[in-house]
C-alpha cells in the first residue's frame, strides 16, 4: 500500500531514520568497543597483580602488596578466606554492579586452590557512566539536529514543486496567452516536470479552443434553419388546419423553442471566456420558476400526471435567465419522460430548487453515470441521445452551483439544485 504522508515528511523521515540508524550504530559501537577494552585491559592488569601476590608475596610468606582499592582472597589460607558472594563465580574476569558499588573480580584456580582478586572501581565506573551519557547526548541530538536538517532539505526541495502546483491549478494557465511554466524553473527533475505540465496544457487549451470554436460556429449555423422553422411556424398558424396538423405544428413549434434555447445555451458557454456580459444575472429564480411552470405543467398534465409548483422559501438571489432556464427544463423534460403516473413537483426554496417525480427512478450505481454525455437511464424514454443531463451538470459546474440526485419512497426522483451555497 502506498505512503499517503506528505513528501515533505516522508523526507524529514527518512532523514531522521537514516541518522538515526547511522548514528546508533556509531553509538552502539562506541559502547562494545568500551566494553571490549575494559575487560580486556582490566583483565590482564589483574592477572599480572595476582601473578605478582602468588610469585613474591605469597611465595617468601608476605602479606600480599596491593593498593587500597584491591583485596585479595585465597582458599587455602584462613586469613584470606573467599567471601560466599564470589563462589560461584568462574575463573577469569567478572565484573560485579551491586546498587552503587562496581567491583572488578579476578579468580585463578590453580592445583585445586582458588585465588581471588577484588578491585573496587568507583571512579572508572562513574566516568564510564560520564562517557555512556556523552554518547547517548550525542545520539539524542544528531537526530534532533537530523530533523531540523531534514526540513531546511524537504522545505529547499518541496518549494519549486509547491510553486509548480499553485501554477498549475491557477485558472489561467487554461488560457490561449498564458505564458509556459518550464522557463521559470532549473533544468532539473522540477524543470522536467514543469515542461510535462506545459505540454499536456497547451494539448488541453487547443482542445477546449477546438471545442469552443466548434459549439460557437454550429450554434450560429443552427440559428438560421431554427428561424426559418419559427417563421414557417407562426405562418402556418395563420391557415386553415385540421386538429390533427395543428396538433404536429404546436408539437414543431414546442421543439424549435427548446432546440432555440438549446443553441443559446450551448453559445453562451461556448463565448463565457471571451464574453464576461454573457451570463449577465437579470432575473430572479421564482420568475424563472413560474415561467417554466406555465410551459412544462399543461404537458405534464396532458399525460395524465398531477403537477405541483411549490415554496418552501424566498430565495432573493439574481440569477442568469438562460442557464437556469436550460437547467430546469431539461430537469422537467426528464421527470415528463420518465414519470408515467403520480405526479411532477417543482419546489421553490432558499438558495435552488428541487425537481421531484414520482416515476421509475433511478438506480444508486448510475446516479453519476446519468450526467455523462450520451448516457440514459435503464427505462429510456423520449427520443433524446442521453444529453440533458449532461448539459445541467455542466451549466451548474461553470455557474458554481450544486446539484445531487436522491430517491424518493416508494418510488421516484428528487434532483435538487442548489445555488447559493451560503443559503
Amino acid at each position: 500500500m502506498r505512503s499517503r504522508q506528505p513528501l515533505m515528511r516522508r523526507i524529514v523521515v527518512a532523514f531522521v531514520l537514516m541518522t538515526a540508524l547511522v548514528s546508533g550504530t556509531f553509538s552502539l559501537g562506541i559502547v562494545a568497543i568500551v566494553h571490549v577494552l575494559e575487560e580486556h585491559l582490566v583483565s590482564q592488569e589483574m592477572q599480572r597483580e595476582l601473578e605478582s601476590v602468588l610469585q613474591d608475596d605469597l611465595r617468601n610468606q608476605r602479606p600480599p602488596r596491593l593498593g587500597p582499592a584491591t583485596r585479595f582472597y585465597a582458599s587455602s589460607h584462613s586469613a584470606y578466606e573467599v567471601p560466599p558472594q564470589y563462589s560461584a563465580l568462574d575463573d577469569g574476569f567478572t565484573e560485579l554492579v551491586d546498587g552503587e558499588r562496581a567491583l572488578y573480580v579476578y579468580i585463578q584456580t590453580l592445583n585445586g586452590e582458588r585465588f581471588v582478586l577484588v578491585q573496587e572501581q568507583h571512579e572508572f565506573e562513574a566516568r564510564e557512566k560520564a562517557l555512556f551519557n556523552v554518547v547517548l547526548a550525542g545520539f539524542l541530538l544528531s537526530v534532533a539536529g537530523a530533523w531540523g536538517l531534514g526540513w531546511l532539505m524537504a522545505r529547499r526541495v518541496m518549494t519549486p514543486v509547491s510553486r509548480l502546483a499553485r501554477q498549475v491549478s491557477h485558472r489561467d494557465q487554461l488560457l490561449p496567452l498564458a505564458p509556459a511554466l518550464a522557463a521559470e524553473y532549473a533544468d532539473d527533475e522540477v524543470g522536467q516536470l514543469a515542461a510535462a505540465f506545459d505540454s499536456t496544457l497547451g494539448q488541453l487549451r487547443d482542445s477546449l479552443e477546438r471545442e469552443r470554436l466548434f459549439t460557437s460556429d454550429v450554434s450560429h449555423e443552427l440559428r438560421t434553419p431554427l428561424t426559418v422553422i419559427a417563421t414557417s411556424c407562426e405562418l402556418l398558424q395563420h391557415a386553415q388546419l385540421e386538429p390533427r396538423q395543428r396538433e404536429q405544428l404546436g408539437r414543431i413549434e414546442r421543439a424549435s423553442e427548446e432546440m432555440g434555447e438549446l443553441v443559446q445555451t450551448f453559445l453562451q458557454l461556448a463565448r463565457s471566456k471571451t464574453n464576461k456580459t454573457a451570463f449577465a444575472a437579470n432575473c430572479t429564480l421564482q420568475e424563472v420558476l413560474d415561467e417554466q411552470a406555465a410551459h412544462w405543467g399543461p404537458q405534464i398534465r396532458a399525460k395524465g400526471l398531477a403537477f405541483e409548483l411549490g415554496s418552501e422559501g424566498q430565495d432573493t438571489g439574481v440569477y442568469n435567465p438562460t442557464l437556469l432556464r436550460a437547467v430546469l427544463s431539461n430537469l422537467l423534460r426528464n421527470a415528463l419522460h420518465y414519470t408515467d403516473e403520480g405526479r411532477v413537483r417543482l419546489v421553490a426554496e432558499r438558495g435552488g430548487f428541487r425537481v421531484e417525480d414520482s416515476g421509475w427512478g433511478i438506480a444508486q450505481q448510475q446516479h453519476e453515470q446519468v450526467f455523462q454525455p450520451f448516457v440514459r437511464g435503464e427505462h429510456a424514454r423520449g427520443e433524446g441521445l442521453g444529453l440533458g443531463l449532461s448539459l445541467v451538470r455542466r451549466i451548474c459546474t461553470h455557474q458554481g452551483w450544486t446539484i445531487r440526485i436522491r430517491d424518493l419512497e416508494p418510488s421516484g426522483t428528487c434532483f435538487h439544485v442548489v445555488l447559493d451555497s451560503t443559503a
